[in-house]
């Protein structure tokens, strides 16, 4: 009993009625995303998505109880087995996982389904926050930074051999870690410096001499304009010419794989979001309901259970990737700000808790949690509302699904209950 009000007291639990209030707002909505206006059933019907989500909002808390009452020295001392675990279980989803959309991520237990996917990215935060916890372990070595770069790409790489993009992309947010625990600005700078030249070799996708050109201007301009004169030396013009060169290669690599790597779905995605005209019953329809569904809710909303473009189907997927047309159309742009503001609150919170750790491994993995949260918040977010192409991630704790909700809850209770060890004696 001593053990429970510990965890009572010790419980950051701004946090935990976040977590409720989000989980609350999403089951709402998933409701109305389902609802039938010639057949309504109640919300809690497991005919339809919200009555499955109340199931596994129940199994969430069973979890959460598991999570908290669990000594917290576990998740620290068995990390790598957790994670060497896990890569097997990805394995092994290629394989005996169904064809699902040309997916093969998800097992099934009976009626139910489950992504591995999804927990991955707990289970390799916990590793990596074990890894650059250990004593000398420091991203400005080299080597260090290489292994800690091996921990995070492998779970990725074997999902992308899934067909699973969308999952293997959220692994992006651990760079934000990396950059916490020392990583050198110019890393962080190259990356976003080759996302904008994926941009813009897809933009000019049939001019891509265009992009070559301007790097060139840019690397001329940067010479003569920025380099003060007694910086011109030799060993800085080869870094420059080094720089235009890995750059004009990477333009050109996009280029490529745009037209002979990506799947034509995918290539579809990308054009759409370049011009959302290119194909407005077929690739763009996704978007364009999304964009319309949100813009249309003005300031209040046209109310609950009112949404014209919810009621109707006009976006598919509506209850789960697009959870957030709902929320526009119903709520308006107060709804919007509402949901916003808490899913701010709640990252910057988990950011102010992460850096008040005593222990590094705690601290790691406290960064590692916002991280991924303001990842799929921004990727989701910006798919919605067309800026970012669609690639099938979620909204956590708001989107429907066992996998999403179970997985989300996991990385964060992990989270509060090191937390909890910091406020409290045992």
């Amino acid at each position: 009993m001593a053990r429970e009000i510990d965890i009572k007291k010790g419980l950051d639990w701004t946090t935990v009625w976040i977590y409720i209030i989000l989980l609350v707002i999403g089951l709402v909505n998933i409701y109305a995303a389902v609802y039938n206006v010639d057949n309504p059933r109640p919300i809690y019907s497991l005919d339809h998505n919200a009555g499955k989500q109340i199931m596994f909002m129940v199994l969430a808390f069973v979890i959460i109880m598991i999570i908290l009452f669990i000594d917290y020295k576990v998740y620290d001392t068995f990390a790598y087995i957790f994670y060497g675990f896990w890569i097997l279980v990805l394995i092994l989803t290629i394989f005996i996982a169904p064809d699902i959309k040309g997916s093969h991520s998800w097992l099934r237990f009976g009626g139910f389904q489950f992504q591995p996917a999804e927990l991955a990215k707990t289970i390799t935060l916990l590793a990596l926050a074990k890894y650059l916890s250990t004593q000398g372990v420091t991203v400005s070595k080299l080597d260090n930074l290489v292994k800690a770069c091996l921990l995070i790409f492998i779970p990725p790489v074997i999902i992308i051999l899934q067909k699973e993009t969308g999952s293997a992309l959220a692994f992006a947010a651990f760079i934000i870690i990396l950059y916490r625990e020392g990583l050198p600005g110019v890393y962080p700078a190259l990356f976003l410096a080759f996302v904008a030249l994926f941009i813009l070799g897809l933009v000019f996708e049939d001019q891509i001499w265009i992009v070559i050109l301007g790097l060139a201007l840019v690397a001329v301009l940067f010479w003569y304009l920025f380099l003060k004169r007694y910086d011109r030396n030799r060993q800085n013009l080869q870094r420059v010419i080094g720089l235009f060169i890995l750059f004009s290669a990477f333009v050109l690599a996009v280029d490529f794989a745009f037209n002979h790597v990506f799947a034509p779905h995918q290539q579809n995605r990308i054009r759409v979001l370049v011009n959302p005209d290119v194909d407005p019953l077929g690739a763009g329809w996704n978007i364009t309901q999304s964009k319309l569904a949100i813009g249309t809710g003005g300031l209040t909303g046209k109310g609950y259970l009112q949404g014209t473009q919810t009621k109707f189907d006009f976006v598919p997927e509506q209850s789960t990737d697009f959870i957030f047309c709902t929320v526009g159309e119903e709520w308006g742009f107060v709804g919007v700000f509402v949901v916003i503001g808490l899913y701010f609150i709640l990252i910057t919170r988990i950011f102010n808790l992460a850096e008040k750790q005593k222990f590094k491994f705690a601290r790691i993995y406290g960064y590692g949690v916002a991280s991924i949260l303001f990842f799929h918040l921004l990727i989701n977010i910006g798919m919605t509302i067309g800026l970012i192409p669609i690639i099938g991630i979620p909204l956590p704790f708001m989107s429907y699904g066992g996998s999403s909700l179970l997985s989300f809850t996991i990385l964060l209770f992990i989270f509060l209950k090191l937390d909890a060890h910091r406020s409290y004696k045992v």
